[in-house]
């Protein structure tokens, strides 16, 4: 995110009005919640792709739970993805979003009072993919050359760390900052070298257009996890809401972890989007669905956002690092998989992605 959105961002974090400032701590139950997704989604009404959020809107989890008081259910889909989250936060336009690494901590580093509650995926893959006739067979070998990400999102992080894994930099490549369709549609027309996204770049491979050549399936310090974040004024109002909310992602996080629901995810996930059920089983081969979908911040993912911080910070992406500790409220999270009975449903892994024998767990 440049220099400028940040000063916007600040902008727009300081002129809340006074009275907002100060509104009593608990207040009447909000007539709607909305919830923030850094996409654009697909179809009319925009849906979710895929993870456990795909669940939990398909399945109206959420459109459930509050349905007897009353309140509804807002979506909100930004085509601009983490950085439009972050101005709409910053606006108080939104109580929760859905965010991978790069933008909430970017939002957290300019001062966006917002709390990571719940894990929406731990190990986000990025790939990066170039012309099917391309020369070029290796990361290294794109030194000088046209590649594209959208800045100020998960993946610029993710592509910075790609690049320094083979010895590069921004600077030794010429960036093009491209949302993933405007990327996806240059490379097939040839003003591309390489693209670096999720999942979703991997139908130019399918369609015969693109060739991959690095992922970072099986390297697990290379892989970004994905939060969601209340905004702490709406937690602070509404302690009991913001429970509710977070319960109800956990129980979502329960189906889409079940491994009889394999094969249902893949089609509903294929369904939802660009991405086919055969490609999800490429992504998920020799992988439980309970490894890529719990919702605790166990010491693997507390250590990828904590590496995710100190990278931005190095690759001067941020201005000031921050306490990973102080932005995570596990209050929520810890209270909800005590109520439903799962302390021992999900796996945990350590800071280096080894499992933990359920005896070592915290």
């Amino acid at each position: 995110m440049t220099s400028p959105v940040r000063r916007r961002l600040l902008q727009l974090a300081g002129a809340v009005p006074a009275a907002m400032l100060a509104a009593p701590a608990i207040a009447r139950t909000p007539p709607v919640i909305r919830f923030g997704v850094a996409s654009a989604g697909v179809g009319d009404p925009p849906r979710i792709t895929a993870g456990t959020m795909a669940v939990v809107q398909s399945g109206r989890y959420l459109e459930d739970e509050f349905r007897r008081d009353g309140i509804k259910v807002e979506w909100v889909f930004f085509k601009g993805e983490g950085p439009a989250v972050n101005e709409a936060l910053a606006n108080r336009q939104l109580d929760f979003s859905t965010q991978g690494g790069l933008p909430a901590i970017v939002g957290r580093a300019v001062g966006l009072d917002t709390r990571a509650v719940f894990v929406s995926g731990s190990r986000a893959n990025t790939f990066v993919l170039v012309p099917v006739k391309s020369p070029v067979k290796s990361v290294r070998e794109l030194r000088g050359k046209r590649i594209a990400f959208h800045k100020g999102t998960a993946t610029q992080l993710a592509a910075n760390r790609i690049l320094g894994l083979h010895g590069l930099n921004e600077r030794d490549v010429r960036v093009l900052n491209l949302d993933p369709a405007a990327a996806q549609a240059a490379l097939q027309a040839g003003d591309l070298d390489a693209i670096f996204g999720t999942i979703n770049v991997l139908r130019l491979r399918e369609a015969g257009v693109a060739r991959l050549i690095f992922s970072t399936v099986g390297t697990p310090a290379a892989t970004s996890p994905a939060q969601v974040l209340v905004s702490q004024d709406f937690a602070g109002r509404y302690p009991e809401l913001t429970q509710r909310v977070v319960t109800a992602l956990v129980r979502a996080a329960r189906w889409t972890s079940d491994e009889a629901h394999r094969e249902a995810l893949f089609s509903m996930w294929s369904r939802s989007g660009s991405i086919s059920a055969a490609m999800y089983r490429e992504e998920y081969a020799g992988i439980r669905m309970a490894e890529r979908h719990a919702p605790h911040f166990d010491p693997f993912v507390v250590s990828r956002m904590q590496q995710s911080v100190a990278d931005a910070y190095r690759f001067k992406l941020i201005r000031r690092t921050f306490d990973v500790a102080a932005w995570t409220d596990r209050r929520y999270l810890d209270a909800a998989v005590r109520n439903l009975g799962l302390q021992q449903h999900w796996p945990q892994f350590d800071a280096d992605g080894r499992r933990i024998p359920a005896a070592g767990r915290v």
